[in-house]
């Protein structure tokens, strides 16, 4: 390698972070190393260090101003490119070139959203997708609980015993490979503001939550499952390709993995009944 060439690449390094989720790498240049190291402390346990990436972001700040991240993105499709866009940032990507941008304020949290739309128009393509959901392996088996807030998700990450490895206490990602369903750890955090372990397991189950005075389990089969399903799965492009990928996706994880009603108590003994 020359030295101008081992110059640029050393120029490159110092103003990018690769961050890798669900095995992709994603490589996020900025000219602002705050923010640089922002990133790098929020996705401390998903940062490549190998300088390899599939995709390449470049990121511009905005201002910091009134602009809310509340609300749901609006994701389109123009012109070969995705568009997404929120009060707090506006995204593109190209699949073609593997590349896009990213204008946002000085905040790791609007990054959050522009990789999780990503990572569900991939997963979208590959049988997979996203899903409020908590995960934890145990005895080598990934069990998901997912509902909306309030629920019960991250009371179920808090009280996972110490031989369980939990992914997430938010967002699952869930992945296809041949016939089988894997949840993968991710950064995508909630109310227990620790990143998930980096690892993968197979699905033995999908468990609905409900707060109830004893601790129960009731099995769900059917169009019942595939509509409870569907609606913590987090999808944002109308584009009816993708949707109709995801309800296919959908209706294939029910007639694969176990959906159950999970009714608990918020104590230990709620983790007992799952071997």
């Amino acid at each position: 390698m020359s030295s101008a060439t081992a110059t640029a690449a050393s120029k490159l390094r110092q103003s990018a972070v690769v961050v890798e989720i669900g095995g992709v790498p994603i490589r996020l240049r900025c000219d602002n190393a705050v923010f640089l190291e922002q990133i790098e402390e929020r996705y401390a346990g998903d940062v490549s260090s190998s300088g390899y990436a599939v995709f390449d972001f470049e990121i511009h700040l905005a201002p910091q101003d009134n602009a809310s991240g509340d609300g749901e993105p609006e994701v389109t499709w123009e012109s070969g490119r995705w568009l997404m866009k929120r009060g707090d940032l506006r995204a593109e990507w190209n699949p073609s070139s593997l590349q896009g941008t990213i204008e946002q304020p000085i905040n790791p949290f609007s990054l959050d959203s522009v990789l999780r739309i990503l990572r569900t128009l991939l997963l979208a393509r590959e049988g997979g997708f996203l899903l409020h959901a908590s995960s934890a392996i145990r005895n080598g088996s990934a069990f998901l609980f997912s509902g909306g807030s309030g629920a019960g998700k991250t009371t179920m990450a808090r009280l996972a015993p110490a031989d369980v490895a939990v992914l997430t206490d938010e967002v699952s990602y869930v992945t296809r490979t041949d016939h089988e369903y894997f949840a993968v750890g991710t950064p995508f955090c909630g109310g227990l503001a620790r990143v998930g372990a980096n690892e993968r397991a197979p699905i033995e189950g999908l468990y609905l939550l409900a707060k109830g005075p004893e601790n129960k389990i009731e099995p769900i089969a059917g169009a019942e499952a595939v509509r409870a399903l569907l609606r913590n799965v987090l999808f944002f492009a109308l584009e009816p390709d993708f949707v109709e990928m995801v309800f296919d996706a959908a209706v294939d994880f029910v007639d694969r993995v176990p959906i159950r009603r999970l009714t608990f108590t918020p104590d230990f003994r709620v983790w007992e009944m799952l071997v």
